[in-house]
């Protein structure tokens, strides 16, 4: 006897408050779907089967897509991370797969043996083991699910145009949001480290904020400027994007507040690390680079970024016992 479907969760309009709170961070590890087999519409033996991840805006951009249309969804456990990242991370992979077709008693629902899977879940899964070890054929389908419904009415047959991978302006600042809050718990340490330092040394509060903006400013290069201005940035690698960017930044500080040659040079040592390090963590939630590439730039430029940030440090401590 076949396992029951899973029912759908009903769109309600707090949705879209929940679906931008989630790319906020706000209860991004809540908000997903469980794992399984649904039925879009009333499926039937010959209707596709269409495979994604359990993260609830996947879900339900999948769904949205496809009005009026019979088909089978066929949710993996990505612990509610979306596709792509789910793909790096090997979550949405070869053996979740491979598992949830067996769980979900797929084989005895459908007379077809071929699975529509998200292109940018290809780095996850291997096709011609899922094959081998179920019978069922991977297929991967358009990058942009609302072309969806026109991949399906030409038989499964991509254009190019359905294969290219775009990251405009509008998706790179969609995620800064959830990449700034995430620093943000490291600035707050920050905070509370220079408050205690400057005050007990008898420093005003406008010390203080003269100490936190350049900060903050080097943690928005990173999480914002850099993301915005990605495409337009020299080099290839992301952390020297993250340092040109926080370097502009960084003389812009030393300039409107006139410091010392120690200072600027700390700054300059600094600042830069903060963003380049910021940058280079936005790899994982981009299309421009894959693991191999991460992992090089961890190994050139981690060292490099924390010996320039201890150092900026060190300048700041002696910069401080000689006043």
């Amino acid at each position: 006897m076949n396992p029951p479907l899973k029912v759908a969760p009903p769109r309600v309009p707090g949705d879209a408050v929940r679906g931008v709170l989630s790319r906020w961070g706000v209860g991004r590890d809540r908000y997903r779907v469980e794992p399984g087999l649904y039925g879009l519409g009333a499926p039937g033996p010959e209707s596709p089967v269409l495979v994604t991840a359990n993260y609830k805006l996947s879900f339900d951009a999948v769904r949205r897509s496809l009005p009026g249309r019979a088909a089978w969804l066929l949710v993996l456990d990505t612990a509610g991370i979306n596709v792509w990242c789910a793909a790096g991370k090997g979550s949405f992979g070869t053996e979740e797969l491979v598992t949830r077709i067996g769980s979900s008693g797929l084989a005895e629902r459908v007379r077809g043996r071929t699975l529509i899977l998200p292109q940018l879940g290809a780095p996850g899964v291997a096709g011609f083991e899922v094959t081998q070890r179920t019978g069922f054929r991977v297929v991967y389908g358009p990058v942009r699910v609302p072309d969806l419904p026109a991949f399906l009415d030409a038989g499964m047959q991509a254009t190019p145009e359905m294969r290219r991978v775009r990251f405009p302006l509008s998706e790179r600042l969609m995620l800064a949001p959830l990449e700034f809050l995430q620093t943000l718990k490291y600035f707050a340490v920050y905070v509370a480290v220079a408050a205690v330092w400057i005050l007990d040394r008898g420093g005003s509060v406008r010390d203080l904020f003269s100490a936190l903006w350049p900060v903050l400013g080097a943690i928005l290069t990173g999480t914002v400027a850099v993301p915005a201005l990605l495409p337009w940035l020299p080099f290839r690698a992301f952390s020297l994007k993250g340092w040109l960017a926080g370097l502009l930044w960084a003389l812009f500080v030393a300039w409107v507040q006139g410091l010392s040659p120690r200072m600027t040079a700390a700054a300059l040592l600094s600042l830069p690390a903060v963003s380049a390090f910021l940058a280079l963590n936005f790899t994982g939630t981009t299309t421009f680079t894959s693991q191999n590439g991460v992992n090089k730039e961890i190994r050139l430029f981690a060292r490099p970024m924390g010996a320039c940030a201890l150092a900026g440090v060190v300048l700041v401590i002696v910069e401080a016992a000689l006043k």
